[in-house]
């Protein structure tokens, strides 16, 4: 029985490493068709703003009591994968508790210290689920934002009731592996009882041997094969932040938020115009295919990555003053529709061996309509509030420019202050020798 479990351990294990790593080259695949923009620059200091905010989670402490709870949980999720690698080890090899020997009379600690851990996961998970179905946190509502409806919602319950069972599971396991040491069962090593499973031992007490055997086993089975359906899991779900906010913070941009990035062909004509730069002076004269983005290898890789690495808290669209005025807007659903794109090429590219092959659908008008663009007020509301610095705007202002400069889609009152960008320069309609006259009648 030991080598077919084994046999089935390794199979499992196998399993997940395949279908993960199909996943993670998927999305690497996907995100690669962004176009290149330089994130390499003064790596200290990246280094440093990724500890800070995605290890340190320094923004999440923006709001105390929620940041508190996610620390717990972030905490038990890397900890308690310490205890994990000695359930696999257990698994590849046949042995149970195969650290005990090894660290004697501290493994009692170091396994109240992952129960503490455990016990901290399912109370902030429990408390979590409470806010999603009975306090009904605003921002998380599907009546309150059309993103959140079907899957989204049903999302989040999946992974706070997947964690708060599996939590459960390894402290019964614990308990009832403590109940079995005192039949001198040589499967199980004396240990001695744990932190907190030790208070669930009465639950077991009338069990038989044979009994507490089954439960054990099929509590550590349960365990493990559900750290392997979550592995799989998180590589669909918006629980990909786990592992992407890493990345996502370190090549997050350094400049000034409300510095835009300007388009070197405009930034150009600009210069000759004013005569700044010569157009015979070398320089880039080629017209690009198009200005702005329609769809998403027209974005950079940048903005890709934030798309899978969203955490759909919706803190952005919280603090959107467009999106609290009643207008389509909502910067969440801007990522949301950006990630069900990338889902979708990546569809297409699996099917054509790995090659994007057009689908006759764009990011703009097909996932994000014209109206929610236009209403930004381009404020960085949404940028200063996301804790793993992900960057909605950028997106909006490069599917906006997309639609003014090659769809020529500009409301009127746009087309008026261009106008008079271009023949006073300034957005109001009187002359440039007349802008400063104001600065006269305050004298």
């Amino acid at each position: 029985m030991e080598i077919l479990g084994e046999i089935v351990f390794i199979i499992a294990l196998a399993a997940t490493a395949w279908m993960v790593y199909r996943r993670a080259t998927t999305i690497r695949k996907t995100i690669a068709l962004g176009k290149d923009v330089n994130r390499t620059d003064q790596p200290g200091r990246r280094l440093g703003i990724m500890l800070r905010v995605a290890f340190g989670q320094k923004k999440m402490f923006d709001r105390p009591v929620v940041g508190i709870l996610h620390f717990a949980v972030y905490a038990g999720f890397v900890l308690i994968n310490l205890e994990v690698l000695e359930i696999i080890l257990d698994g590849l090899l046949g042995k149970h508790r195969i650290f005990a020997p090894l660290f004697g009379s501290f493994y009692p600690v170091l396994i109240g210290f992952f129960e503490f851990l455990a016990v901290g996961v399912l109370v902030a998970c429990t408390i979590f689920l409470i806010r999603r179905t009975i306090v009904k946190t605003d921002r998380l509502q599907p009546s309150r934002h059309h993103e959140m409806k079907g899957w989204p919602a049903m999302d989040g319950k999946i992974i706070l009731l997947l964690e708060i069972v599996l939590m459960a599971a390894i402290l019964t396991m614990n308990a009832a592996d403590s109940v079995l040491q005192g039949f001198g069962n040589p499967h199980y090593p004396q240990t001695g009882d744990f932190a907190f499973s030790q208070f669930l031992k009465p639950l077991f007490a009338n069990w038989s041997e044979s009994a507490l055997v089954v439960y054990e086993r099929a509590a550590w089975w349960f365990h493990i094969l559900g750290i392997f359906a979550f592995a799989i899991y998180v590589t669909y779900s918006k629980h990909l932040h786990i592992a992407l906010a890493f990345p996502n913070t370190y090549f997050s941009k350094l400049t000034p938020k409300g510095e835009m990035a300007n388009m070197p062909e405009i930034t150009r004509e600009v210069k000759i115009m004013l005569g700044i730069e010569n157009p015979a002076d070398g320089g880039n004269n080629e017209v690009p295919e198009r200005f702005g983005a329609k769809d998403v290898p027209d974005l950079n890789w940048k903005n890709l990555m934030d798309a899978y690495s969203c955490t759909e808290c919706g803190r952005c669209t919280s603090v959107c003053p467009a999106n609290l005025t009643g207008k389509q807007l909502s910067p969440r659903k801007i990522m949301m529709d950006t990630r069900d794109r990338l889902e979708d090429i990546g569809q297409i590219m699996q099917r054509n061996d790995g090659k994007f092959v057009p689908d006759e659908k764009n990011l703009m008008g097909d996932y994000i309509s014209e109206e929610e663009i236009l209403a930004c007020t381009t404020c960085n509301a949404c940028v200063q509030e996301c804790p793993i610095l992900i960057n909605p705007l950028d997106i909006i202002l490069q599917l906006r420019r997309h639609q003014v400069m090659d769809e020529s889609k500009a409301p009127g009152s746009w087309n008026m202050m261009f106008q008079n960008l271009d023949t006073n320069q300034a957005p109001w309609k009187f002359s440039p020798g007349d802008r400063f006259n104001w600065a006269d009648a305050v004298k």
